[in-house]
């Protein structure tokens, strides 16, 4: 096991997390290619998970640039760890995922009948060249099913979702926020065992870049979620653990092992003076166990849960000031104007500094949000 030279703290670790995944804003297409998948998320509280997570990362980004440039930018929608946005060459690493149900489903095969109407939209979609669900609804009319959460849903949304995740289908756009599908061209078959195990040795280090760093058991987890990213390949996931850890950087830390890219340096990291309002799905407080060990105190998503139940509010968003989260604020928008209310873990910082750049922040909102 690699050893770090310079003792290592939890100070350090996590000024490292917040200063490599909170970079130097760039542009769309440069954030794209440092951190390489955007988690998406339709809740808009006060805009989608994606966007929120952009802003941070690009330059003058405003809600709804990832959609309208979503065609230029090389990119695909996707299930990697969690459903999102990816560059290509992580998607292709994934691919083909022959007789794969969806996450929600399950790995049952699929019915027969249930392939020959699959084949049947294919060669729909292939003959237009791209597809919005409502056109195909309307050509074959599969009516409604009881979905995964007992609602009822459009059976023609489940099957082109379930074709998406297949491989069969790709989003190209959307258009208020609804995937229009074209047919999805893969690239050659894998030649044998040695790919594939490099294939997911490539997958396992793209979402330790997005999420390092991590301790052993947060590692564990984020390796077992890639069985969603390749569940044709979920028995070589153990092995590819272990590979994992003897090639990334690691330091012993308060009883924990943590891990990270080989080539990056965990101790020589700084933060500037910063408010920050991330989303629950941002990278820097997306696992809620490292959540914890760096902030002390647990941090939980309610937007599911009922209302008299909640602690923190609908779509809490983390409060980071420096490379601390300190509290929570829930925005919303109403006759135009944000509104907010905060919440703090102790309370509120007094001096004047903090004060200033949580209004710069709410500023910044405002104009990503483009209201006065």
């Amino acid at each position: 096991m690699q050893r770090s030279a310079v003792l290592i703290t939890l100070d350090h670790l996590r000024r490292y997390a917040v200063a490599r995944s909170l970079f130097k804003p760039t542009t769309l297409k440069g954030a794209f290619q440092r951190i390489g998948f955007v988690q998406a998320d339709p809740i808009r509280a006060p805009a989608r998970a994606q966007d929120l997570i952009l802003r941070h990362r690009v330059k003058d980004y405003r809600a709804g640039d990832l959609e309208r440039r979503y065609s230029k930018l090389e990119i695909e929608e996707d299930f990697f760890v969690v459903y999102g946005f990816m560059t290509k060459s992580i998607q292709a690493l994934m691919h083909p995922r022959s007789d794969a149900g969806v996450p929600a489903e399950g790995p049952r095969e699929w019915p027969a009948a249930r392939k020959k109407r699959a084949q049947l939209v294919l060669r729909f979609v292939r003959q237009r060249g791209e597809a919005h669900p409502r056109e195909v609804d309307s050509f074959f009319s599969h009516g409604r099913i009881r979905n995964y959460w007992g609602g009822l849903s459009s059976a023609t949304t489940d099957l082109l979702a379930a074709m998406h995740y297949r491989g069969m289908l790709r989003v190209v756009r959307r258009e208020k926020g609804i995937r229009i599908y074209a047919v999805h061209k893969h690239g050659p078959a894998l030649a044998d065992a040695a790919e594939r195990r490099a294939r997911v040795d490539a997958l396992v280090d793209a979402a330790v870049q997005i999420y390092a760093p991590l301790p052993s058991r947060c590692l564990a987890d984020l390796v077992r979620r890639l069985r969603f990213a390749v569940p044709q390949w979920q028995g070589e996931l153990k092995d590819a653990l272990q590979r994992a850890k003897q090639r990334l950087a690691n330091a012993h830390v308060d009883g924990v092992d943590w891990y990270w890219p080989s080539q990056e340096n965990a101790t020589h990291c700084s933060v500037p003076d910063t408010v920050r309002l991330l989303t629950p799905f941002d990278p820097v407080v997306w696992d809620r166990d490292r959540f914890e060990i760096f902030w002390g105190w647990q941090y939980r998503f309610e937007a599911y849960v009922p209302a008299p139940k909640r602690r923190l509010g609908y779509y809490a968003l983390p409060l980071l000031w420096r490379d601390r989260v300190i509290g929570w604020g829930n925005l919303f928008v109403k006759d135009g104007q944000l509104n907010s209310e905060f919440g703090y873990v102790a309370h509120q910082p007094r001096d004047r500094l903090f004060k200033r750049e949580l209004d710069a922040e709410l500023e910044r909102i405002k104009a990503f949000l483009a209201i006065g």
